[in-house]
């Protein structure tokens, strides 16, 4: 992700139409004969950064907002509202580490409770917290009573009026640290409901690490992820999973970069780190967006395994982003981030014997996690990427031969930048470059063909970043529009076409909530309560479940359909299901007819066509209903040819065995 403004993105939706008025049929031929190109497994993928409460307010399912304690401002996310009478005694607390607490988590609450009547402690959660009628909900607090009687911590769940809609307690008994557990179920469902703490007795008692946690989450894994968001990143069918970004591994400053090491081992001891969005933009400034890293590393491999995709990390190269203050780290002082790199391989893929592979075992998962690839810096440009990028290497090709490494052109898909980073990543025979795109819809259908004349035999391409811009990158006035999804599902036939050269694609960004983004379009927006998937998520979702195995030559006149009237096109043959995949896209206002002339194998009689279509280009999917939704019918064929009619404004996928 970055932060950078094009103009003159903006296009009119006559461009788009192209107003054909002929209704002369469009004629295409596919042969069945394979090519000899392979669909790479990864070539739909997902990309994920914690950018608009991606993570902590989001896929965490965490619903305390700095439950121990950590933010920059200690008490951020948390009211007093007897604040006369309860205080945080600050002589133990905040302004020092704690002997009895590890240095991840320094801070920690101690409370004086003078009276047993009316004092509390108020959470907000992220926007809010969502509370569903009918749910458990598991609580957890470390606690340490120092003097007094406090005989109760007692937690409740409130709606928006101050109502209590679930409650529950725990017995504190002691002055050493430990941890006590309970469950509350919801009497009702509230949307942006609130915690309350408060204590039975007098004294003062030490608290830290206040968490709540949703019992049914993804495989019902306690302290894990919300489960309907893991839901549709696995309906996605995604051929791998790029992690913790973006920008947010840079950091604005070498030391707000993203630390790998810091984001394993038990969850209570890692070290919370401002989010390098929280301010970054004017439009949506976010100064309580933290990082507590409650998904760190281990659960992006887990994650990645859940789903079915390969894990790819992506690592800081010693270069702060570069459109923030672009801090480099001496190459003669490179070694530690290089360290890192090997470390994290070892903990992927290292036996239990080996120092982080016993580090991942201990975790939960003694069976590697089979890593194959690993970035090197996000979208860093010049020569000193490039001087950097060559130490890692030479450090990771000598012990890990095998992995794939992947590089970066920079942030432009074009320019200065771009060129001399594919210059010099050609000369040294790299494995993958990564490409960033942001732009219009005009932009993205006429760029079908950007790969047509890539060197076949150079490295090869991840799309890491893209997505269609209604008005500007960055724009807090993008939307999610059905002409955003459809010119991306034109442009995607193009790197279906190419996939010589194409092996990994990934939609970005990920994830939005819809009371805490930072930067728009993306693919899918969630509140405390829901989710929905976007237009641009189901092109997403169709193309990645219609991969296929092996590309095949689909054209009209001798040529690859690229825009002729409004129309894309590309085709693949499933050898697992010995299935012809056809995808159709028609970017025109008029619907059209086709016929696809099959050559060398005959068809099923019938197969199953897919649409996803709507005739307003402006619409969009929100919380009520998904306007842009794919729809599954049944079609004839002619054994040797199909023909039909495709909508305006559609894409259309096509599935028939060979007979």
């Amino acid at each position: 992700m970055k932060k950078h403004v094009l103009r003159n993105a903006a296009f009119s939706a006559i461009a788009l139409s192209g107003l054909f008025a002929t209704a002369q049929q469009n004629k295409y031929v596919l042969d069945t004969k394979e090519t000899g190109v392979k669909i790479q497994p990864t070539m739909y993928g997902i990309f994920f950064e914690d950018i608009n409460l991606g993570a902590d307010g989001g896929l965490y399912a965490e619903m305390v907002k700095n439950r121990s304690f950590e933010f920059d401002t200690p008490l951020m996310g948390w009211a007093q509202p007897n604040s006369d009478k309860l205080s945080l005694n600050k002589k133990s607390g905040y302004a020092n580490v704690v002997e009895a607490k590890k240095s991840g988590n320094k801070n920690y609450a101690s409370i004086e409770v003078n009276d047993d009547k009316g004092y509390s402690l108020i959470n907000e959660g992220f926007r809010g917290m969502g509370i569903k009628e009918g749910d458990a909900y598991n609580v957890s607090i470390m606690a340490a009573n120092q003097e007094g009687n406090i005989s109760k911590i007692n937690f409740q769940f409130l709606d928006e009026q101050g109502n209590v809609v679930a409650e529950t307690s725990v017995s504190p008994a002691g002055k050493e640290w430990k941890k006590y557990t309970a469950q509350m179920k919801a009497t009702k469902t509230v949307a942006k409901g609130k915690l309350r703490v408060t204590f039975t007795g007098k004294g003062i008692i030490n608290i830290d690490m206040v968490s709540i946690f949703p019992q049914d989450t993804w495989k019902n894994r306690p302290g894990g992820l919300r489960k309907d968001l893991v839901q549709k990143l696995y309906d996605l069918n995604p051929g791998f999973l790029r992690f913790p970004g973006g920008c947010i591994v840079e950091g604005r400053t070498l030391e707000q970069r993203y630390q790998w090491k810091k984001t394993v081992g038990n969850v209570d001891d890692r070290e919370t780190l401002i989010n390098r969005w929280n301010v970054e933009f004017d439009h949506k400034k976010t100064p309580d967006y933290f990082q507590t890293f409650g998904l760190g590393f281990f659960e992006y491999f887990q994650l990645a395994e859940d789903i079915g995709a390969e894990p790819l990390p992506v690592l800081s190269c010693g270069i702060a982003c570069q459109f923030n203050t672009g801090e480099l780290v001496p190459l003669a002082e490179l070694d530690p981030y290089v360290q890192d790199a090997l470390d994290l391989i070892e903990f992927a893929n290292g036996a239990t014997t080996t120092k982080w592979g016993k580090l991942r075992a201990d975790m939960g998962h003694p069976q590697p996690f089979n890593l194959k690839m690993i970035g090197v810096g996000n979208e860093q440009w010049g020569p000193d990427y490039i001087a950097r990028y060559k130490v890692f290497e030479k450090a990771i090709r000598a012990k890990y031969p095998n992995i794939k490494i992947i590089s970066g052109s920079g942030p432009f898909p074009s320019g200065e930048y771009f060129d001399y980073g594919w210059e010099q990543l050609k000369q040294l025979k790299a494995d993958y470059v990564d490409e960033h795109y942001y732009n219009s819809p005009d932009w993205f259908r006429k760029n079908a063909t950007r790969y047509d004349k890539y060197d076949r035999k150079g490295p090869k391409v991840f799309a890491g970043e893209y997505a269609v811009q209604t008005v500007d990158i960055a724009s807090p006035d993008n939307r999610n529009s059905w002409e955003t999804a459809l010119s991306e599902a034109a442009f995607m036939t193009g790197l279906e076409r190419n996939a010589d050269v194409v092996y990994m694609t990934s939609y970005a960004p990920l994830f939005a909530h819809a009371d805490g983004w930072q930067w728009t379009p993306d693919l899918i927006w969630f509140n405390n309560l829901q989710s929905y998937a976007t237009p641009n998520y189901y092109v997403q979702k169709l193309y990645g479940n219609n991969a296929g195995t092996n590309l095949l030559s689909l054209t009209a006149d001798g040529k690859a359909v690229t825009g002729q009237n409004g129309m894309y096109a590309s085709a693949v043959l499933d050898k697992a299901s010995n299935e012809i995949i056809v995808k159709l896209v028609n970017t025109s206002d008029k619907a059209q007819s086709y016929r696809l002339d099959v050559k060398g194998k005959k068809l099923a009689a019938e197969g199953k066509m897919t649409v996803l279509k709507n005739e307003n280009l402006k619409a969009e999917n929100d919380f009520t209903k998904e306007t842009v939704a794919p729809k599954e019918s049944k079609f004839k064929t002619g054994k040797s040819k199909i023909e039909s009619e495709i909508p305006a404004y559609s894409f259309v996928i096509l599935r028939v065995r060979i007979s």
